[in-house]
């Protein structure tokens, strides 16, 4: 090969030809501004500015530099803010809406481990803290003692509980019985206002299968089943939140709908007092939300929430729900035989919890 063809082909461009970047030879021909201006032409697409060493991209909850917590907010606001985070305790951190699940327990281990906050700026240190992150927490502590945004009013009970029942008597309440029912069995706690467990049991009743049962066979079920239960002021029952549209869960859902109306008719009839009705009925995503337990639209199981209150009932001073020494052993014992799943029992001990910390507004915010 010439030195002149040698010449001609080292002449070469990167061209963009149907979504693939390919090298071709360029003639002689070309004159060289024009080449220099087809190869080098600039892309109409931004350019990356890489802001890091190996080309990592910057964080948008990360920390400005120079730009701390505590410029954010008074010396009065700081004092009031660090005040919370280092002497609230657990129970207290959670009923900040934001500061609810992992983040208050973050809280607390890493007080311990530390000693209190000296500043705000530390709480970045904290697990699952960034910056923007600690400034709407600090922020919401300030709004409120319960985190509650300023002029935003607790929703009403009637939101919650069904059918409306004055406020005065259901702050009035001495002790409810909480229902919950399921496809095989139905359990039921009784619970004092002090949230002491007076009594709490479960009843195998029917089997569904791909059969409705006659309603004779729920009368007699249900009315079985009442007989066992004692005299509270009322008797919650949780709300199914199956949707009559999914025809797949229909059986299902006639079930639940039939044993809700008889349990209804029968317990109102059993113990009615002056005329009132004595039954209630609190939805299933409502007490989900209240201990943390929903996935999207989906409750989770609230067995280990269940088996912590009974550990704290014994480990701590004033544990959120009491259960009598001489019945702690037998619950227990319930964990461990666990084979069919009985999250009606759990269930049931859970809506009463919740119930009570929605009327008494325990530090409980609904979202």
């Amino acid at each position: 090969m010439s030195l002149a063809m040698a010449w001609r082909m080292s002449f070469i461009c990167l061209i963009k030809a149907r979504g693939r970047w390919r090298w071709f030879p360029v003639e002689e021909s070309f004159h060289p501004p024009a080449l220099n201006f087809y190869c080098r032409k600039k892309s109409t697409a931004p350019e990356k500015v890489l802001g890091r060493v190996g080309g990592a991209a910057p964080d948008a909850n990360a920390k400005e530099p120079g730009s701390t917590l505590d410029k954010l907010f008074s010396p009065e606001e700081r004092a009031s803010i660090l005040h919370v985070l280092n002497t609230a305790s657990d129970k207290e951190l959670k009923g900040f809406r934001l500061l609810r699940g992992r983040k208050s327990i973050s809280i607390s281990e890493h007080r311990k481990k530390f000693g209190p906050f000296e500043n705000l700026e530390s709480l970045i240190n904290v697990p699952l803290f960034q910056h923007k992150t600690a400034v709407q927490v600090c922020s919401s502590i300030l709004c409120s003692e319960t985190g509650r945004k300023k002029g935003k009013e607790k929703p009403p009970l009637r939101k919650f509980i069904k059918p409306d029942v004055e406020e005065e008597r259901l702050k009035a309440v001495n002790s409810i019985v909480s229902i919950v029912f399921g496809t095989r069995r139905i359990a039921w706690a009784h619970l004092d206002r002090k949230l002491t467990v007076l009594d709490w049991q479960q009843t195998e009743c029917w089997k569904l299968s791909n059969r409705t049962y006659p309603s004779s066979v729920y009368l007699e079920e249900i009315s079985s089943v009442i007989s066992k239960m004692p005299k509270a002021d009322f008797y919650v029952l949780e709300k199914s939140g199956l949707s009559i549209q999914n025809t797949s869960l229909f059986p299902i859902l006639l079930h639940f709908l039939i044993t809700e109306a008889m349990l209804y008719a029968l317990l109102n009839k059993t113990f009615a007092q002056d005329g009132q009705h004595q039954v209630l009925s609190i939805k299933r995503n409502v007490v989900g939300k209240h201990f943390d337990l929903m996935i999207g639209d989906t409750r989770t199981s609230g067995k280990e929430l269940v088996k912590q209150l009974l550990s704290e009932s014994v480990l701590k001073e004033q544990p959120r729900v009491i259960f009598p020494p001489e019945k702690v052993v037998r619950y227990r014992q319930a964990f461990l035989t666990d084979s069919h799943r009985i999250e009606e029992l759990y269930d049931s001990l859970l809506q009463a919890v919740a119930f009570y910390e929605l009327v008494f507004d325990n530090g409980f915010e609904f979202r």
